[in-house]
């Protein structure tokens, strides 16, 4: 009980900091709500069915999917191990370790800080995009949270395989942008899925970004996600977890 109380105090006090950083509030929040509703009001293809998404609209479900994806994708890959870091860096984490307070309370409070955010941006793109571009809402809510949850522990376990092996800040937010382009690419982000080479598409099948990306569509969209997709985020999950367990450094 001490413990939960303990790590909900960080958590409140990381969250005050956080929305400190007008940067981390803009990439994963206002960014992708913004692009989905500038993109989504003025380009009219956006709004028309399209036969290669079964008669749907791009903003029904593939473009709201993209806009979720990058907003996680920017919290696990960059804001989440690069705060870690830091910590490290400074010697934050190996004061806390001569407390009460335990290093793991604070890296559950950066876990639940940027997991609820993800859910508040999740949030705002669904409810904004159905005022304001008639989007419907999930066909399969239960599905679609199902999806996001593991989908985000596919990705944050990523994040923190980063902020263990990255030695210094630096390295950290170049090592997460290199991790980040291409998987944003391969998820679908400039070149849809659907018009990918054969080869490509199935590489990206393999991928988290693709395998979460194309999940989230299918879930907006009320179809079942494909089984291969779900089996690709949990061994994402799996096995970035357990390496980020392995090779987390408090120091």
């Amino acid at each position: 009980m001490a413990t939960i109380t303990t790590t909900a105090r960080l958590a409140a006090v990381e969250t005050r900091l956080f929305l400190r950083e007008p940067a981390a509030v803009f990439f994963a929040i206002v960014l992708p709500v913004g692009l989905l509703l500038a993109l989504g009001g003025s380009i009219p293809n956006f709004r028309k069915p399209d036969p290669a998404l079964g008669g749907q609209r791009p903003v029904d479900a593939q473009f709201p999917a993209l806009m979720i994806l990058l907003s996680i994708m920017l919290l696990a890959l960059s804001t989440l191990p690069t705060a870690l870091v830091i910590y490290r860096e400074r010697g934050v984490l190996r004061r806390m370790s001569t407390t009460p307070v335990r290093p793991s309370s604070l890296l559950a409070a950066q876990l639940l800080i940027n997991v609820g955010v993800a859910i508040v941006a999740t949030a705002l793109t669904l409810g904004l995009g159905h005022l304001a571009l008639d989007m419907p809402a999930p066909r399969a809510f239960w599905t679609f949270a199902g999806v996001f949850a593991l989908g985000s522990t596919a990705l944050f376990a990523i994040g923190l395989c980063l902020a263990a092996v990255a030695p210094n800040s630096r390295v950290v937010q170049g090592g997460g942008a290199a991790v980040l382009f291409p998987l944003l690419f391969l998820g679908g982000m400039w070149l849809p899925r659907q018009l990918m080479p054969e080869i490509l598409r199935r590489i990206s099948d393999f991928t988290p970004s693709g395998a979460f990306g194309q999940s989230l569509t299918d879930a907006l969209a009320g179809q079942t996600p494909q089984l291969l997709h779900i089996a690709v985020l949990a061994g994402w999950a799996v096995l970035a977890g357990l390496a980020a367990a392995r090779l987390f450094r408090w120091e």
